[in-house]
């Protein structure tokens, strides 16, 4: 008798689709770009820190997305910032330009020079840093007074996209944008082979139009039995809220997208599997109430021994560096399974 198909449900980003140059360089470019009104800004090292300090960043948890990655980042920066204690709570464009000019990155400047990984630096000093002219630059959504987020958008989609999303056009970039830099991590060989032994499905961080735009641009949708992504986080938070009253997350690591992904797929599974790069995706399959096996893979990292040890410490059943260890991974579970049948 045939085994059943495994369900096997991916992450997207630095698991499916190497975002190094995209997602990535766009916090470290929104940084940059965030701080340029500012005093001294011609001082700021460029680039301001490299990519391997800030995956080291993003590899520790408790991030949903990369928008709060940027917001962290700023917030660590800004521990190295001299400014002037903002008069008015208040938030837009007008009160950023304001505030911004009244700052000086001098000082931030030569620490970042100064120091060898400089993020992770302040992360162990400042941790919880938190600076309130950043958190409210962080408030609302784009075109509603979040900084941030907007200049994240505006780099990471390019202006077109932007604008085509969004309906506005963009304030601090109008070049094309980075997510044009995104390659696949995953073969379109190995996702055939992939699909023909089990059913495949993503539960990403990205909204629903980022997460789209990849599946469609390399040709992967017809791999994918379904798609969850933040769109449905934030639905599913909205009804909540006006049922209960009640506030909740339902990002990673809460394990929402994939039970919900589990009970969008009716049919009968061996083993349900998750693979994941971070230690949140790891805590999301673990706490499951569909009962998840979590994968850790560590194609994208800088140091994968780091790696590697956060997301065993994290739940992960399985470590593998890139799709070929998947595909041995998946077939020594597939031989167990079948060892107990």
């Amino acid at each position: 008798m045939a085994l059943m198909k495994n369900l096997v449900v991916f992450d997207m980003d630095g698991v499916l689709v190497d975002v190094s140059k995209s997602y990535r360089d766009t916090v470290r470019q929104t940084a940059a770009a965030f701080l340029q009104p500012a005093a001294g800004s011609e001082s700021l090292p460029q680039p301001l820190f490299r990519l391997a300090d800030l995956a080291a960043l993003k590899q520790s948890g408790g991030l949903n997305n990369d928008w709060d990655l940027t917001h962290r980042v700023l917030s660590l920066l800004f521990t190295q910032v001299a400014c002037e204690k903002p008069i008015h709570e208040q938030n837009g464009w007008q009160f950023y330009e304001e505030e911004i000019r009244k700052c000086d990155v001098r000082r931030l400047a030569a620490f970042l020079k100064e120091t060898d990984r400089p993020l992770q630096k302040l992360m162990q000093s400042d941790g919880q840093a938190q600076n309130r002219f950043v958190d409210r630059m962080y408030q609302g959504d784009v075109g509603s007074g979040n900084i941030i987020k907007q200049m994240f958008q505006e780099i990471y989609l390019g202006r077109d996209l932007f604008q085509q999303i969004y309906g506005s056009a963009c304030r601090v970039h109008s070049e094309e944008g980075f997510i044009y830099r995104e390659t696949l991590f995953a073969k379109q060989g190995e996702l055939e082979v992939l699909s023909q032994g089990n059913l495949l499905a993503i539960a990403t961080g990205r909204p629903r139009a980022e997460a789209n735009y990849p599946l469609t641009r390399f040709g992967l949708t017809k791999y994918f039995r379904t798609v969850l992504t933040l769109d449905d986080c934030l639905e599913s938070q909205r009804r909540h809220r006006e049922r209960t009253g009640e506030v909740i997350s339902l990002g990673k690591p809460h394990p929402f997208m994939l039970d919900a992904v589990a009970a969008a797929i009716q049919e009968k599974v061996a083993a349900r599997v998750y693979v994941g790069d971070m230690p949140d995706d790891m805590q999301a399959a673990s706490r499951s109430q569909a009962g998840y096996i979590g994968i850790g893979m560590a194609i994208s990292a800088a140091d994968r021994a780091a790696l590697r040890e956060r997301l065993i410490g994290s739940g992960a059943a399985h470590v593998v560096d890139d799709f070929a260890g998947l595909l041995k991974t998946l077939d020594k579970i597939n031989r167990s399974i079948s060892d107990i049948l």
